[in-house]
């Protein structure tokens, strides 16, 4: 079950990559609310706050994406090796 949930989120990296740089392009957008709330009217910070979920949100599930997409390679590579020293263990 483990398996095919990383397998599942690490099918498309590119799709994975896109989101985590869009959520980062969001989280810049944000920051830039914070700094311009700071120099002007508060309002600006609380709605770079309500970017900023979001932002982080986006940027997380990319990032989960392109972890499970390496971490299934590990999966792939660990039960190839182990085939192979089955296959040698037995002749």
């Amino acid at each position: 079950m483990f398996t095919q949930l990383i397998y599942r989120l690490g099918s498309n990296p590119k799709r994975s990559l896109k989101f985590f740089f869009t959520g980062i392009g969001i989280f810049v957008c944000a920051m830039g609310l914070f700094a311009l709330g700071h120099y002007h009217d508060p309002a600006w910070q609380k709605a770079g706050l309500a970017v900023l979920f979001p932002a982080l949100g986006i940027a997380g599930y990319g990032y989960v994406g392109i972890f499970a997409n390496r971490f299934s390679q590990v999966i792939s590579a660990r039960l190839a090796a182990r085939q192979a020293f089955d296959n040698d263990k037995s002749k």
